[in-house]
This record gives C-alpha cells, structure tokens and sequence, in this order.
C-alpha cells in the first residue's frame, strides 16, 4: 500500500490511480502497441520508396474510400442526394452531391476518415472487437459500391479489401484478423493527417475540402481550417489508442477462448455460444466510438 500524505484529496488521489491503471498496457496490449509502432515505421518508409510504395498503395485507395464515404453519409445525414463516388487511380476521390450543409460535408471528408481509423485502432485490440468492425465495414462497403457502381476502381478495391478480411477472419482464429484492422486503421489515421497537411497546409493542390469550406465561411484561410482539422485529426489517432487500453484488457488466452464463442471459423469445435454477447460488444465498440467522437 503506498503512502499518501494527510493532506492529499484522496478522492483526487484515488481517481488519478485509478486512470493510472487504466492506461497501463497489459501484457497483449504492449504487444498491440509494438505492432503499431512498427506499422507506423514501415508505412513511413514505404510512402515514399519507388517500387516498394505499390504495397501499400491499396490501402491508400481505400483511405480515399473512408474519405468519399464520409462525404456521402454526411451528406445522406444532412438530406443530400448522392449521385456518385469516383475513386481515381493517382489517390484522388470525388463525391458527387447535390443538397446537404456544405458545413457540415466538407470537413467530414478528412474528419470521418480520421475517425473511421481511430474506430478500428481501438477494434485493433481485440478479436472479437476486430470481427465486429470488418462486419460494420462490410456495411460500409455494400453502401459505397452502390454509389460507386459504375466506378470500376471502388469494386476491385473493395472486393479485395472484403477477400482479405475473409481470408484473416481464418488464420489464427481471428488474431490475424485484428492486426489487419489495426493496419487499416494506423494507415487511415496516418494517411489523413498527410493528405490534410499536403492538401491545406502545404497547399500542393489548387484547390480542396478546406479552400472550398474557407470560401463558404469567409473568416480565416484555408490553412487555418487545416490546422485545426490536423489538431482534431491527430486527437481521433490519440484517443483511438488511449480507448483501446482501456476498453480491452483481456489477455491473449482470453481473447482466443472468447473469440472461439462468437462467430467462430466455420469447423471449429467451439458451439455458437456468446460468452460475451454481441449486442454486449456492439454497445462497447459504439460507446468508444462516440467517446472518440465527443472529443
């Protein structure tokens, strides 16, 4: 028991202790941790090696499908009619809309991606959190196809990315599944804060979501939209990994052993029992989720 002063708030002392805890990494999480670390050095040094960067160019395009996706759904939110998603092969995208609130479907672009890959950073935890996102993404993914339907690029991207998940959910009883996710959700965080500084910041293109939101709101300059959506952006990536240590402390064997309860891998001997119950898990990935958001 460590000793604490008489004249500390021990209300204060004990909620700072219990955060303390909450934020140490377990055993898994530390190695969670080191993947992702090493996720970030290789995408570093892949973004920009010739030849070597067609690995991850894929995972590029389908950040830029997270980015016209968010477009789109922020537009059906605001009542916007979506005519169509384009993806082009040089890593650009276009959402065509007619309708909606500008001010609220422009920055959803690099907004929503940022937060869909800190949404599947946290997933990238756990397992059974894993098959839970590549299930919501699978949603995601029959939407955009059908507003990309006559986009030839979205439908091989997507039917790759969708073969994968399925090929991952296999190996492993779904430990490769969650360091997929936790990939796709690394490289989206890492990919939005690059295309906001190369786009706003660096003002490499003539034009973008932010020059378009500067025009609209007429105060500041694009690049000031840019920092400030970098800032928000960069937060959606801290939190993701902060919620992540808290919300998933299980070890490796448990994982493994709830894994085997819910949506198992055809075959194996585990019955379709929920030790942990979906709507249970649903509710701790949405809950995380709109915990990522309010920040």
């Amino acid at each position: 028991m460590p000793y604490v002063p008489e004249d500390v708030d021990h209300t204060f002392y004990h909620t700072a202790r219990s955060v303390q805890d909450s934020l140490a990494p377990s055993a898994e999480q530390r190695v969670t941790l080191i993947v992702a670390g090493c996720y970030i050095i290789a995408i570093g040094i892949l973004w920009h090696v010739p030849y070597l960067s067609a690995i991850i160019y894929p995972f590029k395009l389908l950040t830029v499908g997270f980015h016209e996706m968010s477009h789109a759904f922020m537009g059906v939110l605001t009542c916007a009619h979506i005519h169509s998603i384009e993806l082009d092969p040089r890593e650009g995208g276009e959402t065509r809309m007619s309708g909606g609130i500008p001010w609220l479907t422009l920055p959803a672009g690099y907004l929503g991606s940022g937060f869909i890959g800190a949404a599947l950073i946290v997933c990238g935890f756990d397992t059974n959190a894993s098959k839970v996102a590549s299930l919501v993404l699978a949603a995601f993914f029959v939407f955009t196809l059908w507003w990309a339907r006559r986009d030839w690029l979205t439908w091989v991207l997507i039917i790759g990315m969708a073969g994968l998940i399925v090929l991952f959910w296999f190996v492993g009883g779904g430990v490769a599944l969650r360091f997929f996710i936790l990939f796709i959700g690394v490289m989206s965080c890492l990919y939005v804060l690059w295309d906001i500084i190369d786009d706003t910041i660096d003002r490499k293109v003539n034009s973008s979501d932010a020059s378009a939101f500067a025009e609209i709101c007429g105060c500041c300059p694009s690049q000031v939209w840019g920092v400030i959506w970098l800032i928000i952006a960069f937060c959606f990536f801290a939190a993701g990994i902060l919620i992540g240590l808290v919300a998933f402390k299980q070890s490796a064997a448990q994982q493994a052993s709830d894994s085997e309860h819910f949506l198992p891998v055809p075959g194996s001997s585990a019955r379709l029992s929920f030790s942990t119950s979906p709507a249970t898990l649903l509710g701790t990935v949405l809950s995380a989720s709109l915990l990522m958001y309010a920040m």
